[in-house]
């Protein structure tokens, strides 16, 4: 009995070995050449924006706190990343909402500083849309986790969460535990900081509560190399509608495809000449500098009255181009552009509009063209870079808007503004600019400028 036992645990511990060295040789050996972004002793690399949650460094890893009266608080990099692959670890309490910030920025021309870019939402209520892409502090749900129930059951409660992000060119990819769960085609910003998010609590919540973040690393190099393929279908934002502007009353003023919805501001149809369509993009066509002397300027077939608008438009350089409102189609039959309200598009530092107007400054991208300056201070992208005009018209009350930034705003019929027409080019137009209603006109002023995500949302007045 003694030599059988004794056989049998020798066989055992061969068995134990053989297994063990097999097990070794079947793990991959993680080659990728990752940078750590926390040293696991300091918070060196990192500062905080927006609340005052607490931050600490305990045990190699970073403990974020929540607490009472604060917004949401972020850890975010000194340094600003634009593509990379990161990978970290993260435990958090049932009871919270929190996420990872990527590409991120705080201005101080966009609510007073406010954070705000794509965030990989980290979500341990039923939900269970971690890894889904949110968009912090703009618009809210791009990518999240209905119809992929394998990504909300790969969370682990009360345990260890793994999550890898690529963020290479305009396609953001996520993974939890190793399950694909976001495929996100946007290019609304190509850099920013990362950032690690205790989120705010209501008075209802219990204070105290904690998230806990380790192995922060990340790639900038070769990553054509270390990325992954996800077998997901791409959610491509171009020309389409978030999950928040939908149940928000917006509509697509565009579709991003055809002429559907616009006519000639002069003709029963689209301008056969001087517009294109092409990869999603509507652009009017460079010819000379000369306004509508081409295809000629574009306009919605329906009237709007009260509306918000929003338009991303990219200028070349050198480029003049605008968005009007309240435009009536039936006004100046003769040379030059339809009449209505003006977003100015321009090309301040280029183009010679920049200097002239009855009103200094009154020609510059995102003023109103001719009677109002927008705030010098105004965030603008390069030229070849996207630019978002926003703007909105309620109870005549008018906004302009550019890269969420609020640069003007002005009362329409009012003395002010009847006095600055009076001084202004406008001022042979009768009652100009005070319509109940009129067409949206993209303006076709000679040179190439492009437009996408054309969105509009109409305002009931008894709401």
């Amino acid at each position: 009995m003694k030599l059988r036992s004794k056989i049998s645990s020798t066989l055992l511990a061969s068995v134990v070995l053989a297994t063990m060295v097999i097990g070794c040789e079947g793990t991959e050996k993680d080659n990728t050449p990752w940078v750590n972004l926390f040293d696991g002793e300091t918070l060196n690399g990192w500062n905080q924006k927006g609340g005052v949650a607490k931050y600490d460094v305990v045990d190699g890893t970073i403990v974020g706190t929540t607490v009472h009266n604060t917004p949401n608080s972020f850890m975010t990099t000194d340094e600003m990343y634009g593509d990379f692959i990161l990978e970290l670890e993260y435990k958090v309490d049932p009871s919270m909402n929190s996420g990872i910030q990527i590409r991120s920025n705080s201005l101080p021309t966009y609510m007073d500083g406010r954070v705000h870019g794509y965030q990989v939402e980290i979500d341990p209520s039923e939900r269970a849309w971690s890894a889904g892409i949110y968009d912090e502090g703009r618009r809210g749900w791009l990518n999240p986790l209905e119809g992929n129930p394998k990504a909300q059951q790969a969370f682990k409660q009360n345990d260890w969460n793994h999550y890898r992000i690529e963020a290479i060119g305009d396609t953001i990819k996520t993974w939890i535990n190793d399950v694909p769960a976001s495929y996100l085609i946007d290019d609304k910003t190509a850099s920013g900081f990362i950032a690690l998010q205790v989120h705010g609590i209501g008075k209802d919540k219990k204070e105290g509560t904690s998230i806990v973040w380790k192995n922060v690393k990340i790639l900038t190099d070769n990553l054509d190399t270390y990325s992954r393929k996800s077998p997901l279908t791409p959610i491509n934002t171009k020309n389409k509608l978030t999950v928040g502007e939908e149940k928000d009353g917006w509509k697509l003023l565009w579709d991003g495809e055809t002429t559907k919805g616009w006519r000639g501001a002069r003709l029963d149809d689209f301008p056969e000449i001087g517009w294109e369509i092409k990869d999603g993009l509507l652009t009017v066509l460079a010819s000379g500098g000369e306004e509508s002397a081409a295809g000629g300027d574009i306009v919605t077939t329906d009237l709007y009255g009260d509306f918000e608008l929003k338009v991303d438009f990219k200028l070349t350089e050198g480029g003049n181009s605008g968005i009007k409102y309240y435009v009536n189609t039936d006004i100046n039959k003769g040379p030059g552009s339809s009449i209505g309200l003006e977003y100015q598009i321009l090309d301040d530092a280029r183009h010679p509009d920049a200097k002239l107007g009855n009103h200094d400054g009154s020609r510059t991208v995102a003023s109103l063209y001719d009677l109002i300056q927008a705030d010098l201070d105004k965030p603008i992208n390069p030229i070849g870079e996207w630019n978002t005009a926003h703007i909105k018209s309620i109870d005549n009350h008018v906004e302009h808007w550019l890269n969420g930034t609020k640069v003007l705003e002005y009362e329409r019929r009012s003395e002010d503004y009847r006095k600055l027409v009076s001084e202004s080019k406008y001022v042979k137009w009768p009652n100009f600019g005070e319509a109940e209603e009129g067409h949206i006109l993209l303006q076709d002023h000679g040179d190439r400028v492009s437009f996408k995500n054309i969105k509009i949302k109409s305002i009931n007045k008894s709401e």
